[in-house]
């Protein structure tokens, strides 16, 4: 049986320090993952590097809600899939490759992970958010295969539209769970019949969780972006972590300046599957939706 609340994992002055949480915490973080698909872990991420990264992404986001039916959005206008800039000055380690995260990641898929998927959900002043879905809309793996790791940028709150999360709907999904085919812009709905059983079991959540937190989720779970009511540009930054058998085909495409950084934080405990260039990178105009692969090699 799921919680009926996300579990919240707050590390002392020690773990934070080491970027290491103890066993204790490590088993409450893998048990409520196991059983729920998600935990959070407080207080972790530096702020003022979140305050440097999201005075930055707000900016693009204006630009990007000025395209409107050409924009990024995914299935409303009110939820757009947004790249970071890939700039030194903002590309921080606490926040894009924090260790906390990489320690419960390698935990709970069996093994050191890849990362190869950077993107964000840009929420904005709307009326209606997003229909029920899994990212998960190919067949796969009936095990823990690939974790996301969420960065909010501002603090999250119903208000602001935080992501209504379904708590164990993960266990058991498959494919046949959805309508929308992958490749279609807005695929992986569940079907509303199981919305309406899962409904008695466990009703979804829309939480609230301070700025600096990371939130750790199963990519099976069942999730919504859910409209943004205020003026403020909600950002919440996703990194995926593949397992280490999982035959992922992603890389991420980054600038040559940004290759020592990168290389250095391999060594924190995940690897990173990347391309470097010295060409220029239009992150305005990235990839989003099913324009990612998300399924793995045959």
């Amino acid at each position: 049986m799921a919680a009926n609340t996300i579990t919240s994992i707050k590390p002392d002055g020690q773990e934070k320090r080491h970027g290491r949480l103890n066993q204790r915490h490590v088993q409450a973080a893998l048990e409520a993952l196991h059983r729920d698909g998600i935990v959070a872990v407080k207080d972790v991420v530096d702020g003022d590097a979140i305050d440097t990264l999201n005075a930055r992404m707000v900016r693009d986001t204006r630009i990007l809600v000025d395209r409107g039916d050409e924009g990024p959005f995914n299935y409303n206008l009110g939820n757009l899939q947004q790249s970071p800039p890939y700039e030194v000055v903002s590309f921080h380690p606490s926040i894009f490759f924090n260790p906390i995260a990489a320690q419960l990641t390698s935990a709970f898929l069996g093994g050191r992970p890849t990362l190869s998927f950077i993107s964000s959900n840009a929420a904005v002043r709307a009326e209606h958010g997003q229909p029920v879905h899994c990212d998960a809309d190919f067949d796969h793996p009936q095990i823990p295969f690939a974790a996301v790791v969420n960065v909010g940028l501002v603090d999250m709150e119903p208000a602001n539209g935080s992501t209504e999360v379904w708590l164990g709907s993960h266990r058991g999904t498959t494919v046949a769970d959805q309508e929308g085919a992958h490749g279609e812009r807005a695929s992986g709905r569940i079907l509303e019949g199981l919305l309406a059983a899962r409904r008695r079991v466990s009703p979804p959540l829309q939480p609230t969780f301070k700025k600096g937190s990371i939130l750790i989720r199963d990519l099976r779970l069942w999730h919504a972006g859910m409209p943004n009511r205020t003026d403020e540009v909600r950002i919440m930054l996703a990194m995926i972590h593949f397992a280490p058998w999982y035959r992922q085909r992603m890389a991420l495409l980054l600038p040559e300046a940004l290759r020592g950084p990168v290389m250095a934080q391999q060594a924190q405990g995940v690897d990173v599957a990347a391309t470097f260039t010295t060409d220029p990178i239009d992150h305005l105009n990235a990839g989003y939706g099913n324009s990612f692969d998300l399924g793995q090699e045959q």
